[in-house]
């Protein structure tokens, strides 16, 4: 038990359901249904969806987009049908009649043209997604039709207006000075729920949005509660105070496997885990000259050095697959014939000595012209998993005479090495389905993102300009074509390095119905559970 809740303390992000919204009483597996409780180690924080301070899981409650993206493409969701253009320019979108926001207001084209205007006069703030580089427009045809026009063809713009935040509506009269930039007065959206009460870094609570165009919700209010992970939020797992965990999977620690699975031992639980859902990888900077990572040999002897199914069963207990490829085969355009480099250490010291890269004299580390195959690899520190997975890794490449020095730092401090180029190699995972595979590619040639790990490889030029043909192809099969050749080039050139393909984990009890799973790892549709 020490070591499961050694394990636990270091979880990042989890979410308890209960069937009382006090979160004090006891209420077993049984719940009453119509109260859930979940926790999180951090504030719901600012819920203004133009922005990105706030919790995922809480936004995708109260807000909702034109479109959603599903299993079977993009589907309706405050827009009931479109039009697209021709020269696919321009997007007409026929609006739901009868929706209101939480306060009342009439969700209709001019709340979407005041909302979409809003997002786009903050436009340097979006600039991670395309779309935002390329509205020249929003339009009021009548009161439920509004016009969307591009500066250009760009094929991503339904499932960049699907996602969870900026393109999703706000109550107009929560609007400070007609803008949303520099905050909003309240959080009424159109969604399932509607934020009641928050008290920050104790709990915010959600009810029922009884005039839902959807249908009232079954389960009538949530609390989301801020609490310390590891042993606290076990143990009350274990007594029944609270039922449900749901991780949201973004490459930190989720609840410990060990601990899920003695929790479904007990007869009373069942676990429910997503299809991939993203792929934790290491990210090579190729456009580090004055390091070994700049050449491909070294980045492809890693990449044949790592064991993935070992470190599948040994590290996460087979809730994450072996990743062989950047993208699982369920990402769109991503399912490609590649070249497999599976765990292969005579490979990788082959590809090494032909590099120029060998051991002389007894020595435990390769030189090459006087210089040593050393780097450094930076992992989240709040990260069990990647520290373990770091040291595995790093026992690994000794063994081909590479050097690995292991650094651990906070999330955000990896985050700016990555955009200002200052590593050797780092832990990443994908952007995730809903926004893959463009997203993530697009990320390749943005500074902030991927710049430094594509702008070194030989052909960048060529990456970069595929990357915009994409982009703003209209047809589908010259998509799968471009896509096919960008995948390949990243592939060939060994610089997302994967490791495993990462889920979004539930435990639940099992009178507990209805539980699936978005085409995202942020956030879950609560409004569809119930208890049998």
């Amino acid at each position: 038990m020490t070591r499961m809740v050694s394990i636990l303390s270091f979880m990042v992000c989890i979410v308890l359901l209960a069937g009382c919204g006090d979160g004090g009483a006891k209420t077993g597996s049984t719940g009453r249904g119509n109260e859930l409780v979940y926790a999180t180690v951090k504030d719901i924080n600012d819920m203004n969806p133009h922005l990105y301070k706030g919790s995922l899981p809480a936004q995708g409650m109260v807000y909702e987009s034109l479109v959603e993206k599903t299993e079977g493409g993009i589907q309706p969701l405050l827009a009931e049908s479109w039009d697209i253009s021709n020269d696919g320019k321009v997007y007409t979108f026929h609006l739901r009649k009868n929706v209101k926001f939480h306060d009342g207001q009439p969700f209709n084209a001019e709340a979407v043209k005041k909302n979409m205007e809003a997002v786009q006069r903050n436009a340097s703030k979006h600039s991670w997604i395309k779309l935002s580089t390329k509205i020249v427009s929003c339009n009021v045809i009548d009161e439920h039709t509004v016009e969307l026009v591009l500066s250009e063809p760009y094929y991503p713009t339904l499932l960049e207006l699907s996602m969870t935040r900026p393109y999703v509506f706000v109550s107009p009269n929560n609007f400070v000075n007609g803008e949303t930039k520099d905050g909003v007065s309240g959080y009424n959206g159109t969604g399932p729920y509607k934020l009641t009460e928050h008290k920050v870094d104790q709990y915010a609570i959600f009810e029922a949005n009884e005039n839902y165009w959807g249908g009232a919700p079954k389960v009538k209010k949530i609390t989301a509660k801020v609490l310390p992970s590891g042993e606290t939020t076990y143990l009350a797992l274990k007594k029944g105070e609270v039922n449900f965990v749901f991780t949201d999977d973004r490459g930190t620690d989720s609840l410990d496997v060990e601990a899920m699975n003695h929790l479904a031992d007990s007869g009373d639980y069942q676990i429910v885990r997503s299809h991939a859902m993203n792929t934790k990888m290491i990210v090579a900077n190729s456009s580090k000259t004055d390091s070994p990572v700049h050449e491909t040999a070294v980045r492809e002897a890693i990449w044949y050095s790592i064991d993935r199914e070992t470190i599948s069963k040994q590290i996460f207990k087979g809730t994450e697959s072996a990743a062989q490829t950047l993208f699982s085969s369920n990402v769109n355009y991503a399912n490609v014939d590649l070249k497999k480099r599976g765990y292969d250490l005579e490979t990788a010291k082959k590809i090494l000595e032909e590099a120029g890269w060998v051991l002389e004299n007894g020595n435990a580390i390769r030189t090459k012209k006087g210089s040593q195959l050393v780097m450094k690899l930076y992992y989240d520190a709040s990260s069990s998993s990647q520290k373990s997975q770091a040291e595995w890794i790093q026992n690994s490449l000794k063994k081909i005479g590479m050097g690995l020095e292991l650094v651990g730092e906070e999330s955000t401090s990896i985050a700016n090495r990555r955009s200002t180029g200052d590593y050797d190699l780092l832990f990443n995972q994908t952007w995730g389905l809903a926004y893959d595979p463009q997203s993530t590619i697009a990320a390749f040639t943005t500074k902030s993102s991927y710049y430094h790990t594509t702008s070194g490889i030989s052909k960048a030029d060529e990456l970069y300009k595929k990357i915009d043909q994409v982009m703003v192809s209209m047809d589908e099969s010259t998509r799968n074509t471009l896509y096919a050749d960008i995948l390949k080039i990243v592939h060939e050139e060994a610089v997302f390095i994967p490791i495993t393909n990462g889920s979004v984990t539930v435990v639940a009890p099992k009178t507990l119905q209805g539980i699936s799973f978005k085409q995202t790892q942020f956030e879950l549709p609560f409004e569809r559970m119930y208890f049998e």
